[in-house]
């Protein structure tokens, strides 16, 4: 079993910038990529940006050249790096393990609200 516990979330204005982190706890051997997802109202649920223990990422077009996602495998813990917001960033960001091999979330967090004002 895995657990994981976001924070970071908020309130900023557009054009500013936010750090989201995850931490992973429990049963993690198993554990490859992690990553970040968003809904907001009346949207479904999207991708954002996704990495591998190995360092590979995957971002969403939307989210390229403004987000970052790193990660620090000793502390088992994702970071969302998010510069230059927009108010269509407004969204439940929800922090994603995925297992070696799979190609959908196995455990996720219970997100964390991040609004943009205009």
């Amino acid at each position: 079993q895995v657990q994981l516990v976001e924070s970071g979330g908020g309130l900023v204005q557009a054009g500013g910038s936010l750090r989201l982190s995850c931490a992973a706890s429990g049963i993690i051997y198993s554990i490859d990529a992690m990553g970040w997802y968003r809904q907001a109202p009346g949207k479904q649920r999207e991708l954002v940006a996704t990495t591998t223990r190995s360092g590979s990422t995957n971002y969403a077009d939307s989210v390229k050249g403004r987000f970052t996602i790193s990660r620090d495998n000793a502390k088992n813990t994702v970071y969302l790096q998010m510069d230059s917001l927009k108010p269509e960033d407004a969204a439940v960001y929800y922090c994603a393990a995925l297992q070696y091999g799979s190609a959908n979330a196995d455990y996720w967090g219970q997100g964390t609200q991040v609004t943009v004002s205009s």
